[in-house]
């Protein structure tokens, strides 16, 4: 059944069955791969994009349940202009292997646009779905931090 999605702020129309995950929308037809796939069951948090400014697991919602404009990682920054929380997080050095960072980004980014300036606990608990295998779990809470001063400032 073919569908119009609002992606990153373009429309793309897609010609899927509506059981498709939206991941596999992002990633394989529409072509945006920075939307990762860690564990298909909405338990690490890898695939994490927004609709409608809502953190969801892209693994978890089919096309035909898309309720909103999605975003992805795309979305929010781009390697010349990197949005303030992406600059925090190369700043403080986040990521190791990497292939977590665009779900936590992305689960990050709803916390600051829920909670400009979010607690040590709030941090912790929004960002509890998302695992990182290389355990930067420090560095993610230092930049949440570093980049919600600088959104305050802004």
């Amino acid at each position: 059944m073919a569908a119009t999605l609002t992606i990153n702020g373009t429309a793309h129309l897609v010609d899927l069955p509506d059981d498709v995950p939206l991941l596999w929308v992002l990633r394989d037809d529409v072509g945006l791969t920075g939307t990762k796939f860690g564990c298909g069951v909405a338990a690490c948090g890898a695939c994490t994009v927004h609709i409608d400014g809502e953190a969801v697991r892209s693994c978890q919602v089919a096309l035909g349940d898309v309720w909103g404009d999605v975003t992805t990682i795309e979305g929010i920054g781009t390697p010349e202009a990197l949005s303030l929380l992406q600059a925090a997080w190369v700043d403080h050095q986040v990521a190791q292997c990497g292939y977590c960072q665009s779900g936590q980004i992305m689960q990050a980014a709803a916390l600051l646009a829920q909670t400009p300036l979010p607690t040590d606990q709030q941090i912790d608990d929004a960002m509890a779905g998302n695992l990182c295998r290389c355990g930067t779990y420090p560095r993610i809470r230092a930049a949440i931090h570093a980049a919600a001063s600088k959104m305050q400032e802004a």
